[in-house]
């Protein structure tokens, strides 16, 4: 059956390891999932999956999903209260929840909702990617990246590969304007950018999920019409480290065409 209920996300995220007071970062497309039983829009489908979450991870979890507008890199100004989500319905609604947090990083926001939301929105740094970033927050709560519909890849791969030095990525600041709470301040962004001239450094994490899937590190279970997978903070870390060691280039588009 392709329906779902609440009981069901939640039991899918116990069974893929989710446990009470848990950190979850969920890149999603809720879409493929298909609606939940006796729901008849996208609203309801994310109130059902939102409150399987809760009921998996408890009042004292805490749900973290990418709000990225890239607004600085297309000169544009960054409102943190209005600018739009570019991920999708289901972080576009967490965004807007009431008592949701969202951090002010004007390339790569995050919204969160939870116990703990403020620890993961609160004084972005400049450097997107960088050591006190909400990416080195996921990784040192060992967040569960839970993946609605997509692959066990996610953003938190860009802080593994400037935290371990690889050779096809470099910082560049962007500058712009920020809004907050209705007023303006300059600010830069400093993003660990690949050459876009050279197609051999476009991202290709397929192998990563593969690999993570291959150890189990990375868990699936299906819902309604599409699935979930699972993976540690601390497992992406592991994983990348003793990956790049055997190749530099194996989240790249370079390794997979050799």
């Amino acid at each position: 059956m392709s329906a779902f209920d609440r009981d069901e996300v939640a039991g899918t995220f116990v069974g893929l390891g989710a446990r009470r007071g848990d950190v979850v970062f969920s890149h999603s497309n809720i879409a493929f999932f298909g609606l939940p039983r006796g729901q008849q829009s996208a609203a309801g489908a994310v109130e059902t999956i939102l409150g399987g979450i809760f009921d998996a991870i408890g009042d004292e979890g805490t749900l973290v999903v990418p709000t990225f507008t890239y607004s600085f890199a297309k000169d544009q100004v960054f409102d943190r209260e209005h600018s739009t989500s570019t991920c999708g319905t289901f972080a576009e609604a967490v965004r807007k929840r009431s008592g949701a947090s969202r951090s002010s990083d004007p390339l790569f926001s995050v919204a969160a909702i939870g116990a703990r939301a403020s620890d993961f929105t609160a004084d972005a740094p400049a450097e997107c990617f960088g050591p006190d970033s909400v990416w080195a927050r996921l990784i040192a709560a060992d967040a569960l990246i839970a993946n609605l519909n997509l692959d066990a890849g996610s953003t938190l791969v860009h802080h593994v590969e400037k935290r371990l030095g690889v050779p096809y990525r470099h910082d560049k600041t962007f500058s712009g304007t920020i809004v907050e709470n209705g007023k303006q301040r300059s600010a830069q962004a400093i993003y660990f950018v690949r050459d876009l001239e050279r197609p051999d450094t476009a991202p290709k994490f397929e192998p990563f999920d593969a690999e993570a899937r291959r150890r189990g590190a990375a868990r699936n279970a299906h819902l309604g019409r599409g699935s979930i997978v699972a993976i540690r903070a601390h497992a992406v870390y592991e994983l990348i480290e003793s990956m790049l060691a055997v190749d530099p280039w194996f989240l790249t588009a370079r390794a997979a065409a050799v």
